[in-house]
């Protein structure tokens, strides 16, 4: 038996594998404790939705009988994990935030979900999302409001909140999100955790009920992937969650590790994405990483990668043009706040047109070549997820414009499909500032390095206790 004064929860997904393997401790202490520690803080900041302790505690009985037989574990034996709202689970409805959806279970695990399952890895709990994913702030209408520990008052990012959350306070090592603009990032920003957005296609996701098919917009510009406290275990969930499955066509079966790797990696440090736009503390918190960077050996500049504000535009008018076709026959059941945010945020761009759609596609090819070019020879981007501090949750309406244009290069990443890692930069006013690394398609191994190189300039306060 473990030390009962030790507090497993603080421990990383691979920390808690290796002690698994090794019989420093069962699983179904980890999972025990992160069920005790559910119990203690949830109630607080309203991140897990819906727990499974009776089915979670059954896993790690199994997992534990592997390990005393001596046969083969996973890289994630017993260790337990988390999964967003509007991500598929078997037996565990897909409410996506909304009342209607509230019994929507599906039959079998979205792709990577499964394969989580299957390198050992237990889930542990659902989490709080916005109403279908949509706006930069958690708060549904089947769950109500996600509060960020570090400060109640201001927002825990969105969409997936609920995830970042329960992984900065200690309820879950690891978990699954998704990424339209900056939900991956931005959450891990505003927490002080990590999380990576992979490159379009390399970690499969489909819906497993219906409808199983999705907008072009979605298509290309959704993706999903794992949150953590840690940069490793980032890598760890890269190396089960990747490779190509029949059910999502975009996959492909490119290696998580190639050659390009390898190469010497450079550093385009961008402090102030639209000039005038980044608040002083997060340029100076960039600037701070940068000169860490060249001390640690990279090659690291500042500089301007092309059309940032240009590839944000192209984003919205591809989204737009899907979502306002859909909803000419079909008012999605979202709450007021979601309605709100979708009508401020489509009033920044063109009205839908067959010709302003073909232009965006056009437009964003250009701009992938243009970041190609950019990108080449090892090059990575290091700037920040957001131009600013957490806002406050009250004020998520406020000023949405702003809040696009200040999220203007997290966008870009999945307006052209690129990885990119976020990892906590530092603080400021009591607060997280969450950075990005931006690499080219499928070097996500190179970002990861960065982010890792980052992580270890940046004092790591999570888990922490609701404050």
């Amino acid at each position: 038996m473990t030390d009962p004064m030790r507090q497993l929860w603080r421990l990383s997904a691979t920390e808690l594998a290796a002690g698994i393997r090794a019989r420093e401790f069962s699983s179904r202490e980890v999972v025990d404790a992160h069920l005790d520690r559910i119990s203690a803080v949830n109630g607080d900041v309203n991140a897990a939705t819906v727990v499974f302790v009776d089915q979670a505690r059954d896993a790690a009985d199994r997992a534990d009988r592997v390990v005393a037989e001596g046969a083969p574990m996973g890289p994630l034996h017993g260790v337990p994990f988390t999964v967003k709202e509007n991500i598929d689970l078997a037996g565990s409805a897909t409410t996506q935030g909304v009342p209607a959806l509230a019994h929507a279970i599906p039959s079998a695990d979205a792709p990577h979900v499964g394969r989580l399952r299957a390198a050992g890895a237990i889930p542990i709990a659902r989490t709080n999302c916005p109403d279908f994913g949509i706006g930069w702030h958690t708060i549904s209408t089947l769950h109500g409001a996600t509060r960020n520990p570090w400060n109640p008052e201001v927002t825990p990012g969105g969409s997936s909140g609920g995830e970042a959350v329960a992984i900065a306070t200690g309820m879950s090592p690891l978990g699954v999100g998704g990424d339209l603009s900056g939900s991956l990032r931005w959450p891990a920003s505003c927490c002080a955790i990590a999380a990576l957005k992979p490159t379009l296609g390399r970690i499969p996701r489909a819906a497993m009920q219906a409808p199983a098919e999705q907008p072009i917009s979605l298509q290309l510009m959704l993706a999903e992937g794992p949150l953590a406290r840690r940069v490793s275990d980032l890598r760890t969930a890269l190396e089960v969650m990747a490779g190509e499955d029949w059910r999502d066509p975009w996959s492909v079966p490119v290696p998580v590790h190639t050659a390009a790797d390898d190469q010497p990696v450079r550093i385009a440090l961008v402090a102030d994405p639209l000039p005038g736009g980044t608040a002083p503390e997060i340029q100076q918190a960039l600037r701070k990483i940068g000169a860490a960077l060249a001390d640690a050996g990279y090659v690291v500049e500042e500089a301007e990668p092309p059309g940032i504000e240009e590839a944000a535009g192209v984003w919205l008018d591809i989204l737009k043009s899907d979502m306002s076709t859909a909803m000419e026959t079909l008012q999605p059941p979202w709450g007021r706040e979601q309605a709100t945010f979708v009508e401020r945020l489509f009033a920044l761009s063109k009205p839908p047109a067959p010709a302003v759609t073909l232009e965006a596609y056009v437009a964003r090819q250009r701009l992938q070549r243009a970041w190609g070019e950019f990108l080449a020879g090892g090059r990575v981007v290091v700037a920040p997820v957001y131009g600013g501090l957490p806002f406050a949750a009250r004020d998520s309406l406020a000023d949405v414009a702003a809040t696009f244009a200040r999220m203007s290069i997290t966008s870009t990443c999945n307006a052209l499909g690129l990885p990119a890692v976020a990892v906590r930069g530092g603080f400021a006013q009591g607060l997280p500032i969450g950075v990005q690394v931006i690499g080219a398609g499928f070097r996500e191994q190179s970002c990861l390095g960065v982010a890792e190189a980052i992580e270890s300039h940046v004092r790591m306060l999570t888990p922490i206790d609701p404050r």
